[in-house]
């Protein structure tokens, strides 16, 4: 289920399919499928549309993600504190 503050940009074809959530906290998601799997996947935090590495989410892109798991990660990122530089 779609959150009210985050936005969502679908890309897919026969073997690669990414979602780009965008919250409105300023970080988001790039979800991929895991190496051809598409009934698993992989995710990267986002920060500001580019790679964020400093969460205490993760400080890599973590993969071999069901749906479950992607689901309760995205939770955790869109209620992250923003931060300002």
């Amino acid at each position: 289920m779609q959150r009210p503050d985050e936005r969502i940009v679908k890309y897919e074809d026969e073997s690669y399919r990414q979602k780009r959530y965008t919250f409105r906290n300023g970080y988001g998601a790039s979800v991929v499928t895991d190496g051809g799997k598409r009934d698993l996947w992989e995710l990267a935090v986002l920060k500001d549309g580019g790679l964020c590495y400093d969460t205490d989410i993760t400080n890599d892109v973590i993969g071999r993600l069901n749906d479950p798991e992607v689901d309760q990660l995205l939770e955790r990122i869109a209620n992250l504190e923003e931060t300002t530089v």
